[in-house]
């Protein structure tokens, strides 16, 4: 996803949403999501220049400490990168969208109950229609005005930032890129999601009557058994944030197998 374009125009006026990805797109060179090592150090260059009104010379000792204040300053996490929401309370992005998402969706339960809200179809996708609903939704919860056009531009915007396979709607892990990188459960099962035919085996494992659905209890054991299993220590305090956030998913308590398999399931059928 290299990028050898000249940069977006750096300055301190409003961003619109799609400058704002513009400038996200062409400085996140690898596209992993982040901005971090050459790529920071291009655009804290850049963003120095816009202040300033000249070029900053990386290897001076001036330019390393305001660099160092500014990702004390930003680098919420302290993870030594600059994630897409961080950028945004940066940039002043017009309506400041993702940061209004942050403001209203800012842990990984709240998310998964919007989710679940907005997959209208149980499909495991949320497509163009279930996103502009969502984005509207939240602009009402912020009270910010918007007309059609900007809705539009938004729900365009957002699947060009988090459509990684370009088929034009979302899956879970896609839209929960929203997240910032701590409530992010979902990162956790990354490295330990199980194949199409592993994950029926453990539902049908835990669904001891065999209801099509598990209950918080028999969730809880599955999901120690799984971390378990993969040898991942997980305390009690984040495994029950875990539970939580995926039984956000349930139907009055009931986890449905569909429910789970976007969670753990590296292909899920949904």
């Amino acid at each position: 996803m290299a990028n050898n374009a000249q940069p977006p125009q750096l300055h301190l006026a409003e961003f619109t949403a799609e400058q704002f990805l513009d400038i996200w797109r062409h400085f996140d060179v690898d596209g992993n999501g982040y901005i971090e090592g050459k790529e920071l150090e291009n655009f804290f260059r850049e963003l120095e220049a816009a202040r300033r009104g000249t070029r900053a010379d990386p290897s001076n000792v001036a330019f390393r400490e305001k660099m160092k204040e500014f990702m004390h300053k930003f680098d919420k996490n302290a993870d030594g990168k600059i994630e897409m929401s961080e950028l945004a309370q940066i940039l002043p992005t017009e309506e400041n969208f993702l940061l209004c998402f942050r403001m209203f969706v800012g842990s990984s339960t709240e998310f998964m109950e919007a989710w679940r809200k907005h997959d209208e179809d149980r499909s495991g996708y949320i497509d163009s229609n279930e996103l502009k609903g969502f984005l509207s939704d939240l602009l009402q919860k912020a009270n910010r005005q918007y007309d059609d056009k900007k809705l539009n531009e938004y729900t365009h915007t957002i699947l060009r930032m988090f459509d990684l396979n370009g088929d034009g709607k979302l899956g879970l892990s896609e839209m929960a890129r929203l997240l910032p990188t701590e409530e992010n459960f979902l990162l956790k099962f990354q490295s330990i999601k199980v194949s199409a035919e592993q994950f029926h085996s453990i539902f049908n494992y835990y669904d001891k009557d065999g209801s099509g659905y598990i209950d918080e209890q028999e969730l809880d054991t599955l999901l120690k058994d799984l971390f378990e299993k993969n040898k991942m220590v997980v305390d009690a305090k984040s495994l029950s944030s875990y539970k939580k956030s995926i039984m956000a998913l349930s139907d009055g308590g009931k986890l449905y197998r569909t429910e789970l398999e976007i969670v753990i399931c590296k292909d899920p059928s949904v």
